[in-house]
């Protein structure tokens, strides 16, 4: 993809109004097995279509200046799916990491990943730690893959955490708030989600980013995930900007 020197233009090209862009998306990536099953293949290959809905996406988020992009993988429940399945993701991954290494560099992006390590194999971690690398003095773009993640997981391992500072004397209860809470989590130091979006039509936040979320707008799209586009991104962005966003407060032109 050509470098875009002026991503608010870019947006006011496309009908959007770059003041009121989000910094962060998050995406839940549901439906790629629905979609496979309704287009009479496997469930295989709507994992793969999904896999280029993900370059679509990230391309676009590129190319209007979004700050974060955080996309829900593979949550730790889904190594209850059957074994074959669970195998092509690995591979598909792996593919994945490989194959986009070079557009990650040349768009500028700084890739990272949340989620517990343990269970991914060896392969997998190489690349992902090898795309961490590489990438880490990136300015533009913030791609996040959760992979293995659960929030409830992540806070349990955040929890830990913070006992073990207690428990060393390097940290006193009183004074756990929730920016101490924030700092021990996957994402320390990125900036809570916006927008929540997720496809598919589900009505559910499916253990994503359960702390980081309380305050991102939802919006869902019966759209599987490998029919997500460009187009239906624009969609999600125009209803963001006519939110009104509070954070628990009353707009100030409002009444008392």
């Amino acid at each position: 993809m050509t470098a875009v020197h002026d991503p608010c233009a870019y947006a006011q090209s496309v009908g959007l109004d770059p003041a009121r862009l989000p910094r962060h998306i998050a995406i839940i990536m549901d439906g790629n097995g629905r979609w496979a099953q309704r287009q009479g293949k496997e469930r295989a290959e709507g994992h793969a279509q999904g896999a280029y809905s993900v370059d679509v996406v990230t391309a676009e988020c590129c190319r209007l200046g979004i700050g974060q992009l955080t996309l829900y993988c593979l949550s730790s429940e889904n190594w209850k799916r059957p074994k074959p399945e669970i195998d092509f993701l690995m591979t598909l991954l792996k593919q994945y990491l490989l194959a986009e290494r070079p557009k990650i560099l040349e768009q500028n992006i700084r890739f990272t990943v949340i989620g517990r390590r343990g269970g991914l194999p060896a392969e997998v971690l190489t690349e992902i730690e090898e795309n961490i690398r590489l990438t880490q003095h990136n300015t533009g773009l913030t791609l996040c893959l959760a992979i293995n993640y659960g929030s409830r997981a992540e806070i349990v391992d955040a929890v830990r955490t913070l006992a073990f500072r207690v428990q060393r004397g390097e940290l006193q209860p009183d004074d756990i708030d929730e920016s101490t809470i924030t700092n021990a989590l996957y994402t320390a130091g990125m900036p809570d989600p916006d927008l929540l979006i997720r496809t598919a039509g589900e009505m559910r936040v499916s253990n994503y980013l359960l702390w980081q979320i309380s305050y991102a707008e939802l919006w869902v799209t019966p759209k599987f995930w490998p029919e997500f586009d460009a187009p239906l991104l624009h969609e999600a962005l125009r209803a963001y900007a006519h939110r009104e966003r509070r954070f628990g407060g009353l707009n100030p032109d409002a009444a008392s």
